[in-house]
């Protein structure tokens, strides 16, 4: 399996003063978001989060919850370049990647080839609806979304650093979607579920939806900024008792595996793949690092496992029949599975 880009070489030199810094600039990028997007708390935290480790994110929610509103937001307090897409069945490749145009020459009369770049070239990209769209033009965010690069006609194109993946389902309307398949799942980090706003929230939202879509967001950090956080998440020490929490977690999704608690076997037709144990270390560098504190614990492993897990698990028909959710099945698991023990 392809290792995940931008990992940083172990004896690249530290620096400390942005490692320093770094926790009270996110309080700061947190509450610039938290402006615009009324409650939602660990949603944002999440999102920001995976904008940070660069992971690409599937949001889950129905209409009317502000996801568009939330990732412009978020592009704009990290002064990234953004675009959204909306997914529609009658959708090409080419209407995401980009198209090749035939032009001809004024003063010489010879056609050539002209490139003309798709929306996907931006740093932060909104596939609105992803699922309403047919399985050939989702096809075409995979190489994008593994690689950071786009292939046409033969030539691969870089796609901008970072480049940022966030994509939205609406859980209510399934008839006539197409439902991404577990390989394409696998490629998103994190998995959020967005629930309505509580009471006092959606009255706020209802009286003051005039200033909050005037209000102005300032940029904390840059496209330089992020790219070097991203290497400083690489190289957070990870002891070996939160690599082997993190890992036995990932293991006992597999029903064939003899660590699979006995309440969440017989509902699971496929559990998480080796990525899986990769984003829950990545996550819990990530958020210690932006917390002040200088390495994960199994703690912070355990807090990422909802987002990184339930998207990953395959349920069978025994869980659609007793309507057993992921969500369910992975807060089993935290129950059932331990840290590591050592003498």
């Amino acid at each position: 399996m392809r290792s995940m880009p931008d990992e940083a070489p172990a004896n690249r030199t530290v620096d400390l003063a942005a490692l320093d810094d770094l926790p009270r600039r996110f309080a700061q990028l947190r509450e610039q978001v938290r402006q615009v997007i009324v409650g939602q708390h660990e949603i944002v935290e999440q999102l920001l989060v995976a904008l940070f480790c660069q992971g690409h994110t599937l949001i889950v929610g129905v209409p009317g919850l502000a996801k568009t509103l939330l990732v412009r937001t978020l592009a704009r307090s990290v002064d990234l370049e953004f675009n959204r897409i909306q997914f529609t069945p009658d959708m090409m490749p080419s209407d995401v990647l980009g198209t090749e145009v035939v032009e001809t020459d004024a003063a010489t009369g010879q056609r050539h080839l002209r490139y003309i770049p798709g929306p996907i070239f931006v740093s932060v990209l909104l596939a609105d609806e992803i699922n309403r769209t047919p399985p050939k033009t989702q096809a075409a965010l995979l190489e994008a979304m593994a690689e950071h690069q786009v292939t046409i006609a033969g030539e691969t194109r870089r796609l901008p650093e970072p480049f940022v993946v966030v994509a939205t389902q609406n859980p209510i309307e399934q008839e006539g979607t197409y439902p991404l398949p577990e390989a394409q799942l696998d490629r998103f980090m994190f998995s959020l579920w967005m629930d309505y706003p509580g009471r006092a929230e959606e009255r706020l939202i209802a009286a003051e939806a005039d200033r909050i879509a005037r209000q102005a967001v300032r940029a904390v950090f840059g496209r330089d900024d992020l790219v070097r956080c991203r290497q400083l998440i690489s190289q957070v020490p990870v002891s070996d008792h939160v690599i082997d929490h993190a890992v036995d977690l990932a293991r006992a999704t597999r029903p064939d595996d003899a660590s699979c608690p006995d309440d969440v076997r017989p509902y699971v037709a496929w559990g998480a793949g080796p990525r899986a144990a990769q984003y829950l270390l990545l996550a819990a560098r990530c958020w210690c690092l932006l917390e002040g504190r200088p390495t994960p614990s199994a703690a912070d492993v355990r807090r990422a496992a909802m987002p990184v897990l339930r998207h990953r698990l395959v349920l069978n028909y025994t869980a659609t029949g007793e309507n057993i959710t992921t969500r369910d099945l992975v807060n089993r698991l935290l129950e059932a599975v331990d840290e590591p023990r050592y003498e």
